[in-house]
C-alpha cells in the first residue's frame, strides 16, 4: 500500500498515472519570492539549470501500472531510480509551464513534453496535473497524467515536414508559380451552360466584355520568388497591385483561349504568351495550367506556372533573321528576295516594279584597299537602302555587289520616286564620307499586262549593266578633260 489513500481506479486506470509531492518545490518557490522573483516564467528560462534545481526536488509517492508499462520499468523502484533517463534533454523547456502554472497558485495545468522509455525510445506525451483537494497550500499531492501522443505527433510532424517540403518547391521553384481562385470563373461558365450556351467560341467572339468580367474575377492566392523576379517586382503586393500592367495587350487574346479549353473541360493545358514585366519589357513565357487534384469540381485550387522563354524567342527570332537577311548589310538577302519573287508571281496585284542595284568598284575596292574597306561601302549601302525602301517594298542583296528592290503595286512613277529618294539618300552618305563616295548602277522596270516578275527582273537587269556601261564610258571621257 503507498503513503496516499490508494484506490484500484488509480492503479487499473488505462492511462499513466502520478502521485507526486511538490513541497519542496514550493518551499524553493517561496524562497525565490521572498528574493523578489514575480515573473517566475521569464526567470526560469533565463537559466534552465533553476528549471532542474525544481525537477530535482519533486518526489514521486507512487505510479500505476501503465505508467510502469509505458516506460518499460519492472517497478516503480525501477522506475525512479532511473528517472533522469525518463525526463532529459528538452523536457527542461516544456516542464518551464506546469512550474509557472504552480506558482502563480493554478491548481491544473495541461502542457505537452518529451519523455524517453528506459529503452531510449523517445514518447510524445500530453501532461495533465492536478493539485488534489486540500493540498493546495503544500503541493503535496499532485496527480499528473502522461498520454501517450507520440503516433499523433509523429503525424503531426510528418504533416509539417510535408508541408514545408510542398513550401519549400513552390517558393524557391526557379519558375513562376501561381495559386490561384478559379471558382467564380467555374461558377459564371455553368450559368452560361445553364442558359443553353453551345458553342462557346462563337459567344466569347460575340460578347467579348464575358471575357474581360472573367479576367477579372481570378483571384490570387499566392506567388513564388521567381514571379517577383520574372516581373521586377519588389514584393508581392506590389506585383498583385499592378497586375494590369503585366497582363495586357494581347493576354485577353490568349486568355480566351484558356477559357476556350476549360469549357471543354481541358483542365490542363499550356501555351506561349507575352507577359510584361513592370519595368516595361516584354516577356515571353510558356504558360502551364492546372487544376490541383481534388479541386476539379469548383476550381478553388489551381497552379500557373510561367516558364520564361524570353531567351529562347529571342535566339528563335534571331536565327529567323539569319534566315532571311544579310547580316552585313542588315538587308534581306537572296534566299528571301527568291521567295518573294515566287510570291509576287503567285498574287494578282499589278503593277510590279523591281530596281537591281549594282554597288560599283567594290572589287577594285576590296584589291587595293582591303576586305574592310569593302565591307565598310557595303554597310553603307545597307544603310541608304534601309532608310529608303519600307514595307510592302524589300530590299535585298542578292550577290556579293548585287541589290535589288522589289515594289507591289508600284506603278512606274512610283519606282522612280524611289529611286531619287535612293539617290538622295547616297548623296547624303556620300557627304560624311568624301574620301570614299559610294557609286551606283541602276535598272529600273515595271510590268507590263501579262509579263511575268521573273521578266520583270531581267529587263531591270539589264538596265543596270546598260547604266554601268554609261558610267564607265563617261569616267575615261571626265580624265582626259581633267588633264
Amino acid at each position: 500500500m503507498s503513503a496516499f489513500d490508494r484506490s484500484g481506479v488509480f492503479d487499473l486506470a488505462p492511462i499513466a498515472m502520478w502521485m507526486e509531492d511538490f513541497s519542496q518545490v514550493k518551499a524553493q518557490f517561496d524562497a525565490w519570492r521572498r528574493a523578489g522573483v514575480s515573473d517566475i516564467r521569464s526567470f526560469l528560462r533565463e537559466d534552465l539549470s533553476r528549471v532542474a534545481l525544481c525537477a530535482g526536488k519533486i518526489r514521486i509517492i507512487d505510479v500505476n501500472a501503465r505508467t510502469l508499462e509505458l516506460f518499460g520499468a519492472s517497478s516503480r523502484q525501477q522506475l525512479v531510480d532511473n528517472i533522469g533517463r525518463v525526463f532529459r534533454d528538452e523536457m527542461l523547456e516544456s516542464h518551464i509551464n506546469e512550474l509557472s502554472a504552480l506558482f502563480d497558485g493554478e491548481t491544473q495545468f495541461v502542457g505537452s513534453g518529451v519523455n524517453y522509455t528506459l529503452t531510449g525510445q523517445r514518447l510524445d506525451i500530453q501532461l495533465r496535473g492536478s493539485v488534489m483537494p486540500g493540498h493546495e497550500a503544500t503541493l503535496d499531492r499532485v496527480l499528473l497524467t502522461t498520454e501517450d501522443v507520440t503516433e499523433r505527433e509523429q503525424a503531426r510532424r510528418a504533416e509539417h515536414q510535408n508541408r514545408q517540403y510542398a513550401e519549400g518547391i513552390f517558393e524557391h521553384s526557379p519558375v513562376s508559380l501561381w495559386v490561384e481562385d478559379f471558382s467564380s470563373i467555374k461558377t459564371l461558365l455553368d450559368e452560361l451552360r445553364d442558359r443553353g450556351i453551345v458553342d462557346f467560341r462563337v459567344f466569347t467572339d460575340v460578347h467579348p466584355e464575358f471575357v474581360r468580367q472573367c479576367m477579372s474575377e481570378i483571384r490570387v492566392i499566392d506567388v513564388n520568388r521567381a514571379t517577383l523576379d520574372l516581373f521586377c517586382a519588389e514584393d508581392r503586393r506590389t506585383l498583385l497591385h499592378r497586375q494590369g500592367e503585366i497582363f495586357r495587350d494581347e493576354m485577353e487574346k490568349h486568355f480566351k483561349e484558356q477559357l476556350i479549353d476549360l469549357w471543354n473541360n481541358n483542365l490542363f493545358h499550356q501555351r506561349e504568351v507575352v507577359n510584361y514585366a513592370l519595368d516595361g519589357s516584354a516577356r515571353h513565357v510558356l504558360l502551364q495550367f492546372s487544376v490541383l487534384p481534388g479541386h476539379e469540381d469548383d476550381w478553388s485550387l489551381v497552379q500557373v506556372a510561367l516558364t520564361d522563354i524570353t531567351a529562347r524567342k529571342k535566339a528563335e527570332a534571331y536565327l529567323e533573321y539569319l534566315g532571311k537577311h544579310d547580316v552585313l548589310t542588315k538587308l534581306h538577302n537572296r534566299a528571301f528576295y527568291m521567295d518573294e519573287l515566287n510570291r509576287l508571281e503567285r498574287k494578282s496585284l499589278r503593277p510590279v516594279s523591281a530596281m537591281v542595284i549594282d554597288l560599283n568598284r567594290l572589287k577594285e575596292t576590296n584589291d587595293h584597299l582591303g576586305h574592310d574597306a569593302g565591307d565598310a561601302l557595303l554597310r553603307r549601302i545597307g544603310e541608304v537602302l534601309n532608310g529608303a525602301v519600307s514595307r510592302p517594298n524589300h530590299a535585298a542583296r542578292i550577290g556579293g555587289d548585287e541589290f535589288a528592290v522589289l515594289m507591289p503595286g508600284a506603278d512606274r512613277q512610283a519606282a522612280a520616286a524611289m529611286a531619287d529618294t535612293i539617290m538622295e539618300l547616297l548623296k547624303i552618305n556620300n557627304q560624311f564620307y568624301s574620301n570614299a563616295p559610294l557609286s551606283i548602277s541602276i535598272g529600273l522596270a515595271t510590268s507590263e499586262d501579262g509579263e511575268k516578275i521573273e521578266t520583270v527582273v531581267r529587263r531591270a537587269d539589264a538596265l543596270m549593266y546598260e547604266h554601268k556601261r554609261a558610267q564607265q564610258r563617261v569616267r575615261p571621257e571626265l580624265l582626259r578633260s581633267n588633264a
